[in-house]
């Protein structure tokens, strides 16, 4: 679903993934009879790590990750004043 550009996937339920670039958020689309929704994470080498510990929907999904952007954006922005003001 998402562009090559963009730092997220989706992955529907029945589909796999032969690869996911490390540090890339993904949403695993949960079955229905288990309360359907997504569970977001990123992904790493050898590990997965969860955003939110609960299944989300994909719009407050996306919301968080646009949240998280913005302070990532911040941090550097934060470093560079840092730096600058030595």
């Amino acid at each position: 679903m998402s562009s090559k550009n963009s730092n997220y996937d989706v992955v529907y339920r029945g589909e796999t993934r032969s690869h996911i670039r490390p540090g890339t958020y993904v949403f695993f689309q949960r079955l229905k009879e288990h309360g359907g929704g997504y569970w977001l994470g990123q992904a790493y080498d050898n590990w997965f790590g969860f955003v939110v510990e609960r299944p989300v929907s994909l719009r407050e999904g996306m919301t968080l990750l646009v949240m998280i952007g913005d302070q990532q954006k911040d941090a550097d922005n934060m470093d560079a004043f840092v730096l600058k003001g030595e």
